[in-house]
């Protein structure tokens, strides 16, 4: 290919590219009329971004260091962040432009992408966005260092995206001053006493469901079924961490309760950034057995009318589809040769093989539906029944505060069945914080939001009282009509979501398509 042919090739699309993404099919524009002047607007601006994957007259850069070449380039880096320019791969699955602001720089990520351990998909998410809070939010201080390492965007670039991205709100910067300040003061040292003393409790309770398994199988059954669930959170604490001592227990989940890291990781951090957007945040799309809101009559379904009759059944599933889908995501991440992913295979198989020789199918079997139906009805309240968003919320903090109600707990049992997950805000907030940390946390975020005039404050209910909120929700929608044009719940996946339009990195994943 001349080098003209192909500078007019990657301006083509580059052009087309913007104007698909910028009129992409999300819930918020599906039903409206292109606004051109927009359109021509980022087409502009993807003819100036083109311009960086032409030839780079005698010079390439090495992590800033400079060489020479005389063909197009583009990046490519390492898990390490270390980054090299390449020969621009002519090919439409290639990305050779993808653009996120951190703490107010803007990166090209293009070559980081596929070097992300989490996955491309991330990445490609926050394309032409701000992702502040999410890389603070999920990654250690190492991790947090590393991505200054990755090449900048070029500053035409830059002062485009600069010019049409949200900037910062006075609520995001004052947060960022509030996670400093906590981070000074050693929130995130995990207090070991208190990890003893639950992975004790979780012990016990295995000790009991197998002394209990052949002379007393319904208590046998209650036993596996609290153990299941509270392994599930003490996974979930690890999974999220980021100190040595999570690193450590990372595959406790796998183990004790037949979760995988990769699944958990790639489908509850979505849930994390994204928490209520319709059409990408799997945790509300739960339809076709509970729909969140009156949907589009094309994704309607019969049972929706009796949903608040037979919400149990579908929330008794919860742990079992659980485990199915993290078996599915486990072997398509050995497949795929990710990192660690047969140690987490491996970590699966022996989950099951201890579990089915020292338990009889008539005990774990129905612990898997008990603890599903616990676990469904604590992890759904906390969010459902707050407000639903049919755009992507720019504002990551005031989306959580909005989107977010924690459970007053009214005992100790309760405190500990919970799991943290009472304090629902708190951990969305900070995820990687251990979680014994979250009731000395909740004052301090109440102040916060007084302080900023979050809308609509620190949101919490008794525990009884958010499960009838949830349950009046999925009253309402089955009393309610169908709505023709409403946004469609599900992404089928991370990656579809993006591909289905609902991502301003639209068609990045499977290539640019002119």
């Amino acid at each position: 290919m001349t080098p003209l042919s192909f500078h007019r090739k990657a301006i083509f699309l580059f052009t087309t590219n913007a104007a698909l993404q910028l009129h992409s099919i999300n819930p918020a524009n599906a039903f409206a009329p292109i606004d051109h002047s927009r359109v021509l607007t980022r087409i502009n601006t993807a003819k100036k971004t083109a311009s960086r994957i032409l030839p780079i007259s005698n010079s390439a850069v090495v992590n800033g260091d400079v060489g020479s070449t005389d063909s197009p380039k583009a990046w490519e880096c390492d898990e390490d962040a270390n980054c090299v320019q390449v020969d621009a791969c002519d090919d439409e699955k290639c990305r050779t432009t993808l653009d996120v602001r951190i703490h107010g720089e803007w990166y090209d990520l293009s070559g980081w992408r596929k070097a992300h351990p989490a996955g491309s998909h991330w990445i490609d998410w926050y394309d032409g966005r701000d992702a502040t809070e999410v890389m603070d939010a999920f990654h250690s201080e190492k991790a947090r260092a590393m991505y200054q390492r990755l090449p900048k965007s070029d500053p035409v670039t830059s002062k485009q995206l600069e010019k049409d991205a949200e900037p910062d709100s006075d609520i995001q910067i004052a947060f960022r001053t509030l996670r400093d300040q906590l981070e000074q003061d050693g929130w995130w040292e995990r207090d070991m006493v208190h990890e003893a003393k639950l992975l004790g409790i979780w012990g016990s309770l295995v000790v009991g469901a197998i002394a209990t398994a052949h002379s007393v199988p319904a208590l046998s059954i209650m036993l596996t079924a609290l153990a299941m669930t509270n392994a599930g959170w003490l996974g979930h604490d690890y999974i999220h961490g980021v100190d040595k001592f999570s690193d450590k227990m990372r595959m406790f989940a796998a183990v004790a309760a037949g979760l995988g890291p990769t699944w958990w990781s790639d489908k509850h951090n979505k849930h994390h950034a994204l928490t209520n957007e319709m059409g990408v945040d799997e945790d509300v799309a739960t339809d076709p057995f509970l729909f969140t809101w009156a949907p589009d009559p094309k994704h309607d379904s019969p049972l929706r009318k009796i949903q608040h009759l037979i919400f149990f059944i579908p929330f008794s599933f919860l742990f079992a589809l659980w485990r199915f889908d993290t078996m599915k995501v486990a072997i398509s991440a050995v497949e795929e040769k990710r990192p660690g992913a047969k140690k987490e295979l491996y970590a699966l198989l022996a989950h099951y093989f201890i579990m089915m020789s020292v338990l009889p199918f008539g005990v774990w079997v129905p612990a898997v539906f008990i603890s599903g139906l616990m676990s469904a009805l604590i992890v759904t309240p906390t969010h459902q029944s707050e407000e639903l968003f049919e755009e992507y919320q720019p504002d990551f903090v005031r989306a959580q505060f909005e989107s977010t109600r924690n459970a007053v707990t009214t005992n100790p049992f309760s405190e500990w069945l919970w799991g943290g997950m009472q304090y629902q805000l708190e951990h969305h907030l900070f995820p990687s914080m251990p979680r014994s940390k979250y009731p000395k946390l909740k004052p301090i975020l109440q102040k916060f939001a007084a302080e900023n005039n979050v809308p609509g404050g620190y949101r919490e209910s008794g525990e009884f009282e958010i499960l009838k909120m949830n349950w009046e929700l999925y009253k309402n929608v089955a009393e309610s009509d169908p709505v023709p044009g409403a946004p469609y719940s599900r992404g089928h996946g991370q990656l579809g979501a993006i591909n289905l339009g609902l991502s301003p990195a639209a068609g990045g994943v499977g290539g640019f398509t002119p």
